[in-house]
């Protein structure tokens, strides 16, 4: 029952849904019928013609009002609409359930059910009167979710009843539909970092497709192109409208890094540490998409989303709407990953020029810190949020099961030129997104003699 679309009530065969309608004869309902049998028996033994017509009736009523009921079982319709279809965590969604009567009669009262998940909250039910032939009846409910995922929600059942309460028949819908619950995003600042070497801004960079006048590469005329542009020479060479391909604008690319290996974190639940970074980097790409960035999603076992387009980057404006919540719905499932390395995210970073890379990294051992550490050669600048997960889970050290130090790790991967930020339990994300701008602009400052640029582009 997709949203915004009538379901219908799954078929069988006759057969076996008159056998399912007997098997709902209700406690009354088999009463009758047995009083009715018993009657007949005891009429047929005595010889009382007036018993057996009292035993018949008693027993032909539920058999009656489980054919009435079994012959009307598909005369209803059902919508079903979310709204929002994707909403954050611990945010509500509100369910829209419609009942429609189809039919040319009235229907029985009605009870409504709508199968969710235990974690959304307690089953909805709704008793609906009376519905006119015709008719429709509208009920909502609303879900909510501390924890991300893909929920099912449905199939739709109604319990059927006739009006002398001897059957009641439960159908369900057959289609159901899917409420994603995505990754907590925050606010964060608008940083001026400078440096916006190939992005949108006063710090862009063009790429010049003309070295002169004769080496014009022209290309065909698009709806909506500035007349101005119009290439005479190449027209009257090709036949069609050219136009001059100019100064064209690239946008800046980020890539931002999710280290989701089982070993780098400890204790799970929303406030984990790894639920932290999961926000963290919904909350990255989002921000740095407003900004104009082409932005992807990168974990450390090597996939990547939007996996298509340019280089699999976020494209145009359209597209990244819709990258956006791609990655987000990627994020709303993501899990821990069962390899125990970086090496794969490594392998797919060497392979281009990032741009601005923004990791978020659990524990590191020696190994993993140093293959972090290389990862930022191929970016034009680099930030890492570090969670340490032990102080997050109230654990031992983890210099005590072989991880590097915290100090140790955090100092190798500045010596690698990662702008670091170490991570504490419960901190908040845009203060931590304005400690990494001034950290880099002290970083910057120091090095250049006075300079803020940021290679890369950080905005």
């Amino acid at each position: 029952m997709a949203a915004g679309e009538p379901g219908a009530v799954q078929d069988g065969s006759s057969k076996g849904g008159l056998r399912a309608a007997l098997g709902g004869l209700t406690t009354r309902g088999r009463s009758f019928l047995a009083a009715g049998v018993a009657a007949a028996v005891c009429a047929y033994v005595l010889g009382q013609a007036d018993l057996l017509r009292v035993g018949l009736l008693l027993a032909v009523l539920p058999l009656v009002c489980v054919i009435v009921l079994y012959r009307t079982r598909y005369r209803v319709t059902g919508t079903r609409r979310l709204s929002p279809s994707r909403v954050p965590a611990g945010s509500e969604a509100r369910v829209h359930l419609r009942m429609d009567n189809v039919s040319r009669l009235p229907t029985g009262l009605l009870m409504l059910q709508d199968r969710v998940p235990y974690v959304l909250g307690p089953r909805p039910r709704f008793v609906l009167d009376r519905v006119e032939a015709g008719g429709r009846r509208e009920v909502s409910y609303r879900v909510r979710s501390d924890l991300r995922g893909r929920y099912p929600l449905g199939p739709l059942q109604l319990r059927l009843s006739d009006p002398f309460g001897m059957c009641e028949l439960t159908r369900s819908f057959s289609a159901y539909d899917t409420l994603v619950v995505i990754p907590r995003t925050v606010a964060l600042p608008a940083l001026r970092l400078a440096g916006e070497a190939s992005g949108y801004g006063d710090g862009r960079q063009r790429s010049l497709a003309l070295a002169g006048e004769d080496d014009i590469i022209p290309r065909g005329y698009r709806h909506g192109d500035d007349l101005r542009r119009v290439h005479w020479r190449s027209t009257a060479r090709y036949g069609e409208l050219m136009v001059r391909r100019e100064e064209q604008p690239q946008r800046a690319r980020c890539t931002v890094l999710l280290d989701t290996r089982q070993v780098g974190y400890a204790g799970a639940g929303p406030d984990s540490a790894f639920e932290w970074a999961v926000s963290g980097a919904a909350s990255a790409l989002v921000h740095m998409l407003e900004r104009g960035f082409a932005v992807r999603l990168l974990t450390d076992d090597g996939n990547a989303v939007p996996g298509d387009g340019s280089d699999g980057f976020a494209g145009s404006t359209q597209e990244s709407a819709d990258s956006a919540g791609l990655m987000l719905d990627t994020l709303a499932v993501v899990g821990h990953s069962d390899g125990g390395g970086l090496s794969r995210a490594h392998d797919v970073l060497r392979g281009s020029n990032e741009g601005l890379l923004i990791a978020f990294f659990g524990d590191l051992d020696e190994e993993q810190t140093s293959v972090a550490a290389r990862m930022r050669q191929r970016a034009g600048a680099a930030v890492a949020f570090v969670l340490d997960s032990a102080r997050w889970s109230g654990g031992p050290d983890p210099s005590a099961v072989g991880a590097v130090p915290a100090e140790k790790r955090l100092r190798r991967l500045r010596e690698a030129g990662w702008v670091v930020v170490p991570v504490e339990p419960g901190a908040d994300l845009p203060a931590l997104w304005q400690l990494a701008g001034q950290m880099r602009a002290d970083t910057q400052s120091a090095g250049n003699g006075g300079s803020t640029g940021f290679p890369g582009g950080w905005s």
